[in-house]
């Protein structure tokens, strides 16, 4: 059986409002993640907390969210997307609004733990639905660009508004206000986003287990350009504000205009980067074309900048790392929709829950290599060095590991016969 089915194209045009709150909902998403780190200092003082136990509530965000990927991928497969998506948003955001009255460190472990509970099913959530019949491959670059831009807008708001909201009301209102008002989202939600966009398998058809992805070689190679991808993402928010200051005594006011430039540049060229690569596709190039041309290039011309963001004299460094940014929107606009086509609509939430859960583990490592470094340097040229070179290598598994971007034949694959006998698949008996 296919899995193409035709649709109304005025209720496929409809979905551009779904497009708009994916966006909207990854910008919140990424507000709710990083709030923590906007007020850890007031958190601190004001619960007596330890460094180690600030690093404890910032880590298990990380932790319990990578875990998460796999059987998040696997809901939205198995269930309508729009009824677990729309449970994973109020968990998180009902998770915000709750910090804010809390008081002791184990109740905040727990609630972090929630948090990355509920986080965890937006990335599954977003390739099932842009993975789906609705959107096709000429149109699929501009909604995964929605997303990327909507991510990259969250810590640059994050940094511009975040410290200045929670500097002047406190970082309890600042919770409560963000939770309690993102569930606001859920009304257009739910009006707007059609049921049966991506229904499961039926028991009759064929069934894709986590270890039948593992056995191909694109998704080897797409989980390690996640991670090369992440690694250069997860240093920039979480080392950048303190580089900015520490490292080239920049103000916080002016560390606040050059992080936000940065992320601001990211969104506006992933949805620059989205737009000509539908284009393009449309004017008749292939997907596996498109797609691994701007990732070559985006992680090629990221590690370039990267690594003269490094040796730059002061002024030109901001150049080079608006360079970053601008690599890291193509980056983000082209990575999802390789992974939409390759696993088709039947197992993209699947695929992508793999995918997410094997490149978080860069959210954990990044930072915490950095530092290290740091503490033994008390430069950042090592880790900047570091983040380019995996840059690098993150454009090489794009390009080389990835195999062909077209949907995979699930059927066939799992169907074939064993160590090529075909005898077995047939019942012929063979002379």
């Amino acid at each position: 059986m296919s899995d193409t089915v035709t649709h109304d194209p005025s209720r496929a045009d409809g979905m551009n409002r779904v497009i708009f709150l994916l966006a909207l909902s990854v910008f919140i998403n990424y507000i709710d993640r990083s709030n923590l780190s906007i007020a850890a200092p007031l958190v601190q003082d004001e619960l007596g907390l330890s460094s180690w136990q600030l690093g404890k509530l910032l880590s298990v965000f990380f932790w319990t969210y990578g875990c998460m990927q796999i059987p998040a991928g696997w809901l939205v497969d198995r269930f309508e997307v729009k009824w677990v998506f729309a449970a994973g948003f109020f968990v998180w955001s009902a998770a915000t609004a709750t910090t804010g009255i809390l008081h002791g460190f184990g109740a905040w472990i727990v609630i972090r733990v929630i948090l990355g509970i509920g986080e965890s099913i937006a990335f599954p959530a977003y390739s099932k639905i842009l993975g789906s019949d609705y959107f096709t491959e000429s149109r699929r670059g501009f909604g995964n660009a929605a997303v990327m831009a909507g991510l990259a807008l969250g810590p640059a708001v994050g940094m511009l508004v975040g410290g200045t909201v929670v500097g002047r009301f406190g970082w309890r209102p600042f919770f409560l206000v963000l939770g309690l008002g993102s569930l606001l989202w859920l009304v257009p939600w739910l009006a707007w986003m059609p049921t049966g966009t991506t229904s499961a398998a039926p028991s009759s058809e064929y069934r894709v287990r986590i270890l039948d992805i593992f056995r191909e070689r694109s998704a080897w190679g797409t989980c390690l350009g996640q991670i090369c991808i992440n690694y250069g993402l997860y240093f920039l928010v979480a080392w950048l504000p303190f580089y900015l200051v520490r490292a080239r005594n920049l103000s916080m006011n002016q560390m606040a205009r050059v992080g936000g430039l940065i992320f601001f540049m990211a969104a506006v060229s992933a949805i620059v980067a989205g737009k000509l690569s539908d284009r393009w596709i449309a004017a008749g190039s292939s997907a596996t074309k498109v797609r691994k041309t701007s990732l070559g290039l985006g992680m090629t011309g990221l590690g370039v900048s990267l690594a003269a963001a490094a040796i730059a004299p002061e002024i030109a460094f901001i150049w080079a790392l608006a360079l970053a940014g601008i690599c890291l929107g193509i980056n983000g606009a082209h990575c999802w929709a390789v992974t939409q086509t390759l696993a088709g609509p039947r197992v993209s939430g699947r695929w992508t829950g793999v995918q997410n859960f094997i490149g978080n583990f860069a959210g954990a490592f990044a930072p915490a290599l950095t530092g290290h470094l740091l503490g033994r340097t008390g430069q950042f040229y090592w880790p900047f060095v570091i983040a380019a070179i995996i840059s690098w290598v993150g454009a090489l598994s794009w390009v080389f590991a990835v195999g062909p971007i077209e949907p995979v034949d699930w059927e066939k694959r799992i169907r074939r016969p064993l160590f090529g006998d075909s005898s077995r698949a047939t019942g012929a008996v063979q002379p």
